[in-house]
């Protein structure tokens, strides 16, 4: 899949006016949005719980997981993601949970996100 990235905002949903706006890779091979821990901390987002996560290389870890509110510009919406506190330094990762909140898919040709059809049994 060809990578290209969005522009989001991640809010503190407990305080709207602590935010920042960052470039995401959008990386549907990730489960979740992973945001560096140092970044979540400046807003005021702490973690509620610890999950076994399983990197690219294969190797095993845990990171702690918190919510976010994310806005993504180019679709103009915005909802409640659980993301993962990755380690300072590392990429802003836009997950697959994310996408599927948000109803869309990534389009690697165009490198746009397009609206998906809800499917409800």
């Amino acid at each position: 899949m060809g990578l290209f990235q969005v522009h989001v905002r991640v809010s503190n949903s407990r305080d709207p006016d602590r935010w920042f706006d960052e470039k995401f890779w959008v990386d549907t091979g990730a489960f979740l949005t992973s945001i560096p821990e140092d970044r979540l901390h400046e807003i005021g987002i702490t973690p509620d719980r610890t999950r076994r996560v399983v990197l690219a290389d294969g190797r095993e870890t845990r990171y702690l997981q918190g919510q976010a509110v994310l806005s993504v510009e180019e679709i103009q919406e915005s909802a409640v993601s659980p993301v993962l506190f990755g380690p300072p330094g590392s990429l802003f990762l836009l997950g697959a949970l994310s996408l599927e909140l948000f109803a869309v898919q990534a389009d690697p040709v165009s490198q746009k996100l397009k609206p998906i059809a809800l499917i409800q049994a």
